[in-house]
C-alpha cells in the first residue's frame, strides 16, 4: 500500500480517468429485453427498470449479482475546523470513528439491515489538512496520496460499492469545492451542516468566500480544486470512485460531502460517474444545486444530512428491490399471462 500511495500523482488520476472502461452494453440490452417480457406494464417499475439495466450494464454481466455489497466510510479531520465552521468539535470526528467501530452509529443498523459489509478508514486524525484560508489544504502528494487510499477500498467480490464520509468540517469544504467547480457566491452553496445558524452560518459563508478567493488562480483544473479547498477523506472518496469504474463496481454516492468529491472527477471527464447514482438528496442546500449542476439525480429525498452513507445505504435497499423485481418475475410466458395487444 505504501509503495502505491508513494507512485500517486495527479498525472496518474489523469491517465486513470482516460482508460476508464465504458458501460457493457451487451449487459444493457440482455436486461431491458428481459424487461418487456416481464409481467407488467411496460415501464410500470419506473425507475426501477433503469436501475436494473444501469446495474447490469456497468457491473458488466448479465444476470446482475447483488450479494455482496461494501460500504466505505474515510474519516479525515480539516485545518479550518480551528474557525468554527462546525457545531461540534474537531474531537467528534475520532468519537464517530469509534462509534462506527463499536457498532453504535446509524450506519452500524442500515448495515445490519442490508447485510452490507462496513468498513471504516482513519486517515491521519492527528494531521489535519491545512486551513484553506491560509494556504492549499494539502499538497499534490498528500491529495494524490489520499485518493490511492481510497483506491485501497475497492476490493474483489464487492457488487456494489456504498461511499460515504466523516470529519468535522467537510461541509465547508465540499461548499468551497463546489464553489471553486461551478462558481457562483459562496452562500449558493453553504448550509448549516452540523447545525450553524445566524452568525455562524454567515461567518462559514465567509471562509468559503476567503478560500476560493485564495486560490482563484488554479481552480481551473478540478484537481487543484480538490488539493486546495478539500479535505483527505474527500480525495479518498474521488480515489475510490475511480478505482470503482476501474473494477466495473457500480457506486452509491452519499450526500453533499461525498457527490461534492466525486464531482471533481466529473468536472475532468464528463462521463467519469456514469457508472454511480446518488443515493439521497442531502436537506444541505447546497446538494440539489450540486446535482443540478452534474445533472444526476437522487433516488431518495428524507429530508436527510447525516452523513457517514446513511443516505447510499438506504438507496440499497432500492437497487436490491429493482434488481430482485427484475431477475425474481415470471414473464409473461412462464405465468401464462397474455401480453399487451
Amino acid at each position: 500500500m505504501a509503495d502505491q500511495e508513494a507512485a500517486a500523482t495527479f498525472d496518474e488520476m489523469r491517465a486513470l480517468l482516460a482508460a476508464m472502461p465504458g458501460p457493457d452494453e451487451s449487459a444493457r440490452e440482455k436486461a431491458m429485453a428481459r424487461e418487456t417480457t416481464l409481467t407488467k406494464p411496460e415501464g410500470a417499475l419506473g425507475r426501477l427498470e433503469e436501475m436494473a439495466a444501469w446495474f447490469a450494464s456497468w457491473q458488466g454481466r448479465y444476470p446482475q449479482q447483488l450479494e455482496h455489497p461494501r460500504v466505505a466510510i474515510f474519516a479525515a479531520n480539516h485545518g479550518i475546523a480551528a474557525q468554527g465552521v462546525s457545531a461540534y468539535p474537531v474531537s467528534v470526528t475520532a468519537q464517530m470513528v469509534g462509534n462506527f467501530q463499536a457498532g453504535g452509529a446509524a450506519i452500524n443498523q442500515l448495515c445490519l439491515l442490508h447485510d452490507a459489509d462496513l468498513r471504516v478508514y482513519e486517515m491521519a486524525l492527528d494531521h489535519p489538512t491545512q486551513d484553506f484560508t491560509e494556504a492549499p489544504a494539502m499538497s499534490e502528494v498528500e491529495c494524490a496520496r489520499a485518493m490511492a487510499y481510497g483506491m485501497m477500498a475497492v476490493e474483489d467480490n464487492i457488487d456494489v460499492l456504498c461511499l460515504g464520509e466523516m470529519g468535522i468540517g467537510n461541509t465547508t469544504s465540499a461548499a468551497a469545492i463546489c464553489c471553486g467547480l461551478f462558481g457562483g457566491a459562496a452562500a449558493d452553496w453553504v448550509g448549516p451542516g452540523t447545525g450553524v445558524a445566524g452568525k455562524g452560518l454567515q461567518r462559514k459563508i465567509e471562509i468559503v468566500e476567503q478560500g476560493v478567493a485564495l486560490h482563484r488562480d488554479v481552480l481551473s483544473d478540478p484537481f487543484e480544486v480538490l488539493r486546495c479547498l478539500g479535505g483527505q477523506e474527500l480525495s479518498a472518496v474521488a480515489g475510490a470512485v475511480l478505482a470503482a469504474r476501474i473494477a466495473r463496481i457500480p457506486v452509491i454516492l452519499d450526500g453533499f460531502a461525498c457527490t461534492a468529491a466525486a464531482a471533481v472527477l466529473k468536472q475532468v471527464d464528463g462521463t467519469a460517474l456514469d457508472h454511480c447514482i446518488i443515493g439521497h438528496l442531502s436537506s444541505e442546500p447546497g446538494h440539489a444545486k450540486l446535482l443540478e449542476s452534474i445533472k444526476m439525480r437522487p433516488v431518495l429525498d428524507l429530508d436527510m444530512r447525516l452523513g457517514e452513507a446513511t443516505g447510499a445505504a438506504l438507496a440499497l435497499s432500492v437497487l436490491r428491490a429493482a434488481i430482485s423485481c427484475h431477475t425474481g418475475m415470471a414473464t409473461f410466458e412462464q405465468a401464462r399471462v397474455d401480453g399487451p395487444a
